[in-house]
């Protein structure tokens, strides 16, 4: 190693994106290329189009299998961001009744608040649903919310930055039972909860390939029966996906989609036991250190993601940067610095959310990993506190 040169930061970062698996890697790259699986779906008039399309209709099959979905009801997308839109756009854009209200919180991820907030700018009415002390939209909140007019709601199913679980089972029988829409964002979920969609009083999910070990650029729409009918397509151009997507499907990409919720489905319950044994060294160990507080339910959560609170003066999650890469935010807010709108609604303060830790956990994560880089922050905790 020259001098020049220096270690990478430990990767604690899985909330924001994860590697892809190897096994998906290899499964991608057969479509790839002269000799590969490179035809258009599209084009089923050739032996090229055919093999593609059944990769393309197996890898969706792959998707509903980890969710408990039929595959007819799994649409492609680039990405949760887009199945956000299409589903909160769509179902908005599409009704021709009264019900026009839409129920969301302020503690989504930007993918939903943003696209909420641009049909607030052009009329629509919307309901911001605040998080309790514990950082959870209960039940309750949406059942007082619910309106004779309300058309949709929208929550997430794990939140990125805290790492709760939303009710989900308890709220889609509160708004099916009014008879609105519900929407999930699940980008989070995929691979780290069981979700049986059959069960589940949901019309609408949202997930995404590169949150579960995937590539990055595809995604899904689960789009239920009590949905089809009643969402209006936001890319036009060949009537792709049921007329609900436009565009020539990415075969590799969708593929590798395919793959990665296929392995995670085999691994699912062996990984989330090895995290949370992971997970609960990492809390017991922080937990224990003077001003270090969990932001969020301690109980109703993932083990894969801790959100810390840090009280100490002239403490900064940057100072960590080069030997932890760990945020104090989602992704989404970390291009401009800002401090987490999550944690602002649980009632932090700016300089609080700035000096908080969200700590993400994963499928490549080991024991020494969390060793070190309980060390790491102990280490930084304990130094003198500037004087400035």
């Amino acid at each position: 190693m020259t001098p020049q040169q220096h270690p990478a930061p430990l990767y604690l970062d899985y909330a924001a994106t994860t590697p892809v698996d190897d096994q998906v890697i290899k499964a991608m790259v057969e479509c790839l290329g002269q000799a590969g699986n490179f035809g258009n779906p599209a084009s089923s008039s050739h032996a090229y189009g055919s093999r593609a399309r059944q990769a393309v209709e197996q890898a969706r099959r792959q998707v509903a299998e980890l969710v408990g979905a039929d595959a007819c009801d799994i649409i492609w997308t680039s990405g949760a961001t887009e199945s956000n839109n299409l589903a909160i756009k769509g179902v908005h854009q599409a009704a021709t009744g009264q019900r026009r209200h839409i129920i969301t919180s302020a503690i989504e991820h930007k993918a939903v608040i943003d696209t909420v907030k641009q049909l607030e700018s052009l009329g629509a009415q919307v309901t911001w649903l605040q998080p309790d002390a514990q950082g959870l939209i209960q039940p309750a909140a949406v059942a007082a919310a619910l309106r004779p007019d309300t058309l949709l709601v929208s929550l997430m199913l794990i939140n990125n930055e805290l790492g709760t679980l939303t009710d989900i089972a308890r709220i889609g029988a509160l708004v099916r039972g009014h008879g609105a829409l519900l929407h999930v964002d699940a980008a989070q979920a995929s691979g780290k909860v069981a979700i049986d969609l059959r069960g589940l009083e949901v019309d609408l999910m949202s997930f995404s390939a590169h949150k579960t070990y995937g590539p990055k650029g595809i995604g899904a729409l689960y789009v239920g029966p009590r949905a089809r009918g009643a969402l209006d397509a936001q890319i036009h151009g060949g009537g792709h996906e049921q007329g609900m997507r436009s565009g020539t499907l990415a075969t590799h990409q969708i593929v590798g989609m395919g793959s990665a919720f296929a392995l995670a489905g085999a691994v699912q319950a062996e990984e989330r036991e090895r995290i949370q044994a992971l997970s609960q060294s990492f809390r017991s160990a922080l937990l224990a250190l003077p001003g270090v507080r969990l932001n969020g339910c301690g109980e109703q959560r993932i083990p894969h993601t801790i959100n810390l609170a840090i009280d100490r003066p002239g403490f900064n999650a940057a100072s960590l940067s080069g030997v932890l890469a760990l945020s104090s935010t989602s992704a989404c807010n970390s291009a401009s610095a800002a401090p987490s709108h999550v944690l602002l609604a649980l009632g932090l303060s700016p300089s609080q959310a700035l000096s908080s830790l969200r700590i993400s956990l994963g499928r490549y994560t080991r024991t020494g990993d969390v060793e070190r880089a309980i060390e790491l922050i102990s280490s930084a905790l304990s130094a003198p506190a500037p004087l400035w």
